[in-house]
Formats: C-alpha cells, structure tokens, sequence
C-alpha cells in the first residue's frame, strides 16, 4: 500500500499570513493549530510535503538564505515535538522574470513528490489559502481543502477524511 501526503501551502496556513513577503525571520510566526493538527494528522498515516510560492526571490526583495531560515526554523520546532516533514518545495520565480514549470497553480512541486516518496495521489491530500493551491493539486489527482488565510485548529481538522 502506498503512503499518503499532507501537501501543505506556506504562508498562511504553516505560518501566520502577514497580507505581504515576510522579509526577515522575525516575521515568520507558525501558526498556533499547526503542531496539534500535524500530530493528529500523523497519526492518521499522514506524511507531510511543504509546497509554497515565494516570488518575493525573483523580485529581489530576499534570498534564499532567508527561505532557508524559515524552513529551518520550521523543522526545528517541529522536530521537538516528533514530527517533520518528508520534503520542502519552493518555486522562486515569477512570471513577469521568466517562466517556469514549477509555480502553483502549476502541479510540478506536487509531481515531483509524488513520484520521489511514491505517495498515493488519491488519497493524498493538498491544503492551501488560495485556488491556485487548489488547482495545482487536483491537476495531479489530489484532492484539496481551501482554507482562509491563518486557520484554527478545528478549521484544519475538519478537511481531514
């Protein structure tokens, strides 16, 4: 039987969503229902993949040092509590400096985990704040859960089946 992923958006529904780029580590705040709501979801069998935009690196406006030291910071509180994740994907382009494949709502972050973990797509599950989460997951088969920007814990429970 294959494993199944938790996909889950960045910015608003990791940590808190402050309405522009975070632009230090000081600003990267995780959300309060993150760690219940990944150990009730662990216990359900559940593996857990970042997948996050951050145009604010082809903007100019930080690096990936500073990714990197959010990403950091997140498995490290993360990892006191037993849990992590399996693999963090970021797209840092945008369109108006050059196309890519990778940013959401393109699937290619989704697909390339898939096939690395071989999670099963179908009963894997994406959540994220914005359509194009949506529609990046379901381009590959998985199911999404559209949530509001910066969730409680109930909120998160309730779109896992």
């Amino acid at each position: 039987m294959k494993s199944k992923a938790l996909f889950l958006d960045r910015d608003g529904i990791v940590n808190r969503e402050i309405g522009r780029y975070i632009l230090n580590i000081n600003e990267f705040e995780l959300l309060p229902a993150l760690v219940p709501f990944l150990q009730v979801a662990a216990n359900k069998g559940y593996r857990f993949v970042l997948i996050t935009n951050q145009a604010g690196i082809a903007k100019g406006l930080y690096g990936h040092d500073l990714v990197n030291k959010c990403h950091q910071q997140l498995s490290d509180e993360l990892t006191k509590h037993g849990l992590r994740f399996a693999a963090m994907y970021y797209c840092p382009h945008f369109p108006e400096f050059g196309e890519c494949l990778c940013r959401k709502p393109g699937s290619l972050m989704i697909e390339k985990a898939l096939a690395r973990f071989g999670f099963d797509a179908g009963s894997s599950l994406m959540i994220g704040d914005k359509q194009r989460d949506v529609d990046a997951a379901e381009a590959v088969g998985v199911p999404a859960c559209l949530l509001p920007s910066n969730p409680d814990l109930s909120t998160l429970l309730a779109c896992l089946p």
